[in-house]
């Protein structure tokens, strides 16, 4: 019998349709990914399963049973929800106190959780002081009070830094050694990738694929792609790796670990290159002649002499090659050091 199970579940609220007959199963002894862009119904879904939402049709249970009919339910299942609030003026660890009390689990499980997730330090802080980051590992610490086999999490990674993504790929992978069922949901398959052995994905509510990450993802076997087709592939690589390059170093650090993926390596460095000294010379264009602007009008005021036309242009595009070099330097070592592998 599945860990948790999802048969057939439509929810809608009002005219919406946030979940449309979706099923699937989640096993034991494995970390599950639940994937989707944001609004598809992940969300919805996992309140359905934790019986805080009722579906308008369809069922999902958890070993079997709904879970609102479950015996000691923190003790066998352990939730993380992304809107989770805490009393500020409450410290992390009387939160977990509190629920310890709450549960019937001993108070000695409140000092395993806080090593566990690495608030040793900060445990007598109030809460309302806690970064995001902390709350989000209070949050799952919260969650393990009980010592559950089943945990469901959603979107654990928000508010962590990269080294925290990497601490929390680690302790799902060993609660799934452990031979607890795992379900995490993100909207980020880079984020979960490497520590996920299953992928559920849906978008608008409806599923998309489902089953071990290599087959979902296409490498496997007879898996299903996607196939994008265009009469200017070369354009369309070019573009598409300059935004990944510039995107990427700015939003996320471990986006070259997955752009990687692609053969044409050289490609890929030589439009992140060129797009990085392309945005440098575009932004000192665009600084220089409003300051040279502001500085001609400056000067015609007190009427004193001013640069003509040509000049200000030259002095323009000197600025510019000097920015395109910089740029250009930036981005060869921002390459070299975490592109080359």
């Amino acid at each position: 019998m599945p860990a948790i199970e999802v048969r057939n579940l439509s929810k809608t609220f009002g005219a919406v349709q946030a979940v449309r007959d979706l099923s699937f199963a989640v096993e034991a002894g494995r970390v599950t990914g639940f994937l989707g862009p944001n609004g598809a119904g992940k969300s919805t879904t996992l309140r359905i399963v934790l019986g805080l939402v009722r579906a308008t049709r369809g069922d999902a249970t958890i070993d079997g049973v709904h879970y609102e009919r479950l015996e000691d339910p923190s003790g066998r299942v352990g939730a993380m929800l992304e809107d989770t609030s805490f009393h500020p003026g409450r410290s992390g660890e009387n939160h977990l106190r509190v629920l310890a009390a709450a549960g019937g689990h001993p108070p000695a499980r409140v000092g395993e959780l806080i090593e566990l997730v690495g608030l040793r330090g900060a445990e007598t802080r109030r809460v309302g002081q806690y970064s995001k980051g902390m709350r989000q590992r209070l949050t799952l610490a919260s969650a393990l009070i009980g010592d559950p086999r089943v945990v469901i999490l959603d979107e654990p990674t928000n508010g962590l830094d990269p080294a925290g993504i990497r601490w929390l790929r680690g302790l799902l992978r060993e609660l799934a050694r452990e031979g607890r069922t795992v379900l995490v949901s993100s909207h980020l398959l880079a984020e979960v990738a490497q520590a996920v052995d299953d992928v559920i994905v849906i978008a608008r509510g409806e599923l998309r694929g489902r089953g071990p990450l290599e087959e979902v993802l296409g490498s496997g076997g007879d898996a299903s792609v996607t196939d994008v087709r265009t009469p200017y592939p070369d354009q369309l690589s070019g573009l598409l790796l300059g935004v990944i390059g510039m995107a990427g170093e700015w939003r996320h650090r471990t986006i070259a670990s997955t752009v990687l993926a692609v053969p044409q390596r050289l490609r890929l460095m030589t439009a992140k290159v060129l797009a990085y000294a392309t945005a440098g010379v575009v932004l000192s264009l665009i600084v220089n002649l409003i300051s040279f602007g502001v500085g001609t009008l400056i000067l015609s005021a007190r009427g004193e002499e001013t640069l003509a036309v040509a000049e200000l242009l030259g002095i323009a595009l000197l600025a510019g090659a000097g920015w395109l070099s910089a740029a250009f330097a930036a981005a060869t070592a921002t390459v070299t050091r975490r592109d080359v592998v």
